[in-house]
């Protein structure tokens, strides 16, 4: 039985993060990042609605200057995305083929399920609907991405066996990750027997700079790789996988991956075994061990976003990276319209809850002053 992909190579060009100019994408190292990865064989692009000028610099860059048929192009519906009706969010398709001028989507995904977002798609039809525009020929393949729970997504595959693949969350930071859940996901994307397209293998680039005791385990493995090499290996590595994507912002990027994955094979034993050592190296690393089984907000007063603000203030222990974990702590508690850490009120009540027994009011206050500043 052939597995839908299978012929696509497992490094796909993550269209999210551009080079930019002047604030503005800059279109002719687009080009020249698209040209090399055309070259050495790769064929996957992938763009969505909602990344800000993704889709007219791909038109430009790979669709005006490539046969239509030698490349796979895949774009996202994020109807959650102030869309009050479902008008709006169909307008969503004809924007994407206008600003591409690809004819059509080889995959095309409904974005960011999960939480209240999956409502909307459910709400707007859209099901259904993305099923009319594969059967007008408009579109070839039709899954999902997700950020969610593993039970989540169980229940979404349950209700929607229609879906051809998935696209998820996975890198060796993750896998066991209480809070993202990947490997969980994973195993439920493959006990329904869905491939899956990997989004975020190198964690939003914090995987090319990762703490030291893990840098220094993959330096002394292979001192010629870049530590963002084995976070796409590993993922590439996976069974089951179309192909990985990589939001690639410069040539240099471009380049790296390119030299590692042209005739990626498979890790061996012995790159499984490092990657093992470095899983557990992060494992070390003191963190909030939260489960983010938010018992503790069933119970908050205030509604403060008590699992987000951890999640965030892990970001900045493990990562150092304090404007990524403001971003976090953004939309896992603000995004999410909860309080942020600095207006707990100390009532205790949270605790009582915890089946962790972590002593949250002092963690509140450590990522009010560490990473909120107040």
């Amino acid at each position: 039985m052939t597995m839908l992909g299978e012929n696509i190579k497992k490094l796909g060009f993550g269209l999210m993060r551009l080079p930019q100019q002047d604030g503005v994408i800059d279109l002719e190292q687009v080009k020249k990042m698209v040209d090399l990865f055309m070259q050495a064989g790769f064929t996957y692009f992938d763009t969505a609605w909602a990344y800000a000028g993704s889709e007219d610099a791909i038109r430009q860059a790979l669709v005006e200057r490539y046969p239509r048929e030698s490349f796979q192009l895949a774009t996202k519906n994020a109807a959650w995305i102030n869309c009050q009706t479902a008008e709006e969010a169909y307008a969503q398709f004809d924007t994407s083929l206008r600003q591409t001028g690809a004819g059509y989507f080889d995959f095309y995904l409904l974005h960011n399920l999960g939480e209240g977002r999956t409502k909307y798609f459910d709400d707007y039809a859209m099901w259904d609907w993305v099923q009319e525009k594969k059967a007008a020929g408009l579109i070839k393949h039709v899954g999902f991405s997700f950020h969610s729970t593993a039970d989540e997504l169980e229940a979404i595959l349950q209700a929607h066996p229609e879906m051809e693949f998935v696209q998820l969350q996975i890198n060796y930071a993750d896998w066991d990750n209480p809070a993202v859940q990947s490997r969980r996901c994973y195993e439920v994307a493959r006990a329904h027997n869905k491939p899956i397209i990997i989004m975020e293998p190198v964690k939003g680039g914090m995987l090319a700079t990762p703490p030291q005791p893990v840098a220094e385990i993959l330096q002394a493995a292979e001192p010629e790789a870049s530590p963002a090499s084995w976070a796409i290996r590993f993922a590439a590595n996976l069974p089951g996988v179309i192909t990985v994507l990589s939001g690639m912002s410069n040539l240099a990027q471009m380049q790296d991956n390119l030299a590692y994955m042209h005739d990626f094979q498979g890790l061996t034993a012995n790159q499984q075994a490092t990657l093992q050592k470095a899983q557990e190296a992060l494992s070390q690393i003191p963190l909030i061990p939260c489960t983010t089984c938010n018992y503790c907000a069933k119970v908050c007063p205030r509604q403060i976003g008590i699992s987000g603000s951890f999640t965030a203030m892990n970001y900045l222990t493990l990562y150092g990276d304090k404007k990524m974990a403001a971003g976090q702590a953004e939309w896992l508690v603000n995004g999410h319209g909860l309080k942020p850490a600095n207006e707990c009120i100390k009532c205790g009540k949270c605790e009582e809850a915890c089946p962790q027994h972590i002593a949250i009011r002092d963690n509140l206050v450590k990522v009010s002053r560490e990473l909120l500043g107040v």
